[in-house]
């Protein structure tokens, strides 16, 4: 990449990847309102994703995990208040351990009103982050930001790291349902991988090409490119390339002088919040 299209990667994550279901990293440049797509990587293991993120490239990226918890959980549970500090009791605990703490919390509030959540969920329309099924959020928050951290990069708001290596929270459901409303495009299961899905994922990707969403960019593929997008029924890979997305989206707004790369000044800085939300 040259000094004027840095590397750029959108990442869809998993916190227990194998080869089945790999971690993706969907890498790209952006120059004058186009994004294009140099490559998919995959990933079978959390220490290849710590190993890549330790590497020499410099980078902004976009990762669909959770970078924070409800700052109401936190404060129920009298945890740390301060972000790196709440990140390493995180860490020490076992998936056991969050589990249960979790349910139990969830289990003394009222039906309708289980979890708690962060302020950027509602207007990403994202599941909160203390969730332990469908999606496991809260343990990619676990398996991911620690080494991000053991990484060294730099999350603006929340931890100063190496500048060169930018990581941002990213939510690809949030431009995918800007495009296609409620339609779903994707699942792991073989039954539910369904022509309606498979179209729903040709109108998703024809208008990221078309530069057809708020972000005011245009994607750019191979034909081959699009026809991996097309052929993941997982949807793993256009979950990547969503985050890409967003990450250019980033990458606009700190050339044009935002600080936090688009993320909101007024954000709680030990909740966090998603860019582009």
């Amino acid at each position: 990449m040259t000094a004027a299209s840095p590397l750029l990667l959108g990442c869809d994550f998993s916190s227990a990847p194998t080869r089945r279901k790999p971690i993706v990293l969907a890498l790209g440049a952006s120059r004058g309102g186009r994004v294009q797509l140099s490559g998919l990587q995959r990933l079978e293991s959390l220490d290849a994703f710590e190993a890549w993120l330790s590497g020499p490239a410099s980078w902004l990226g976009a990762f669909d995990f959770p970078f924070g918890l409800p700052r109401e959980l936190v404060e129920k549970l009298g945890w740390p208040g301060h972000w790196p500090a709440l990140i390493a009791h995180y860490a020490a605990l076992s998936r056991a351990d969050i589990r249960q703490t979790f349910a139990a919390f969830c289990d003394a509030r009222p039906a309708g009103g289980k979890f708690a959540h962060r302020a950027t969920d509602r207007p990403a329309g994202s599941s909160p982050s203390m969730k332990w099924v469908n999606p496991p959020v809260a343990y990619m928050l676990h398996a991911g930001v620690p080494r991000l951290l053991a990484a060294g990069v730099h999350l603006p708001g929340l931890h100063d790291g190496d500048t060169t290596r930018v990581a941002l929270e990213a939510y690809p459901g949030l431009l995918a349902r800007e495009v296609l409303g409620n339609r779903s495009y994707k699942s792991d299961d073989r039954i539910k991988q369904t022509p309606e899905r498979l179209i729903a994922r040709k109108d998703l990707i024809t208008a990221l090409e078309m530069g057809q969403t708020r972000l005011g960019l245009r994607l750019k593929l191979t034909h081959a490119q699009r026809d991996t997008l097309v052929d993941d029924a997982s949807g793993d890979s256009l979950d990547a390339v969503l985050c890409l997305m967003q990450a250019a989206w980033a990458q606009t707004q700190h050339a044009q002088g935002a600080p936090l790369y688009g993320l909101p000044q007024a954000m709680d800085r030990l909740e966090g919040w998603i860019v582009t939300a």
